[in-house]
């Protein structure tokens, strides 16, 4: 019979973020996206900075991941992220202000190093502003 959930497992230098049976998880990798279901084949890949996606019975869920490790094997996927953070964890104001701010100084930039470093910046806060924003669309179903 086969499998029907995979098991999960996040682990940020904190602490354990998740550890649960799920359906499906989308990774955001350094080659693009990696869709993992119940039983697929044992690998690794380096995360980059992204939205890792959970579906589980109907539902998903959004972890903003700042790069990290996936490692997949007898039907789990563990995940050694260098940070995340869940929606109801950023300040979609804050980010904002990021995004702008980097925004702003990578226009003066001439400095390669220094715009390539601005560049991982803006990512990251643009990926906190979708992830956040998931949170505002979950409430607004809720209440609809």
């Amino acid at each position: 019979m086969a499998e029907k959930k995979l098991h999960l497992r996040i682990i940020t230098p904190d602490r354990t973020k998740l550890d649960e049976e799920v359906g499906m998880v989308i990774l955001r990798c350094t080659t693009g996206n990696l869709g993992v279901l119940p039983r697929h084949e044992a690998r690794s890949a380096v995360l980059d900075v992204g939205i890792l996606r959970i579906l589980n019975d109907g539902t998903e869920r959004w972890l903003a991941v700042y790069g990290g490790l996936a490692v997949i094997q007898d039907n789990a996927v563990i995940v050694l992220a260098n940070d995340a953070d869940w929606p109801e964890e950023i300040d979609h104001a804050r980010a904002n202000a990021d995004r702008e701010h980097i925004e702003q100084r990578m226009r003066e930039w001439t400095d390669d190093i220094e715009l390539q470093n601005d560049h991982l910046l803006l990512r990251r806060a643009l990926v906190q502003i979708e992830v956040s924003a998931s949170s505002f669309m979950e409430k607004d179903s809720e209440t609809d």
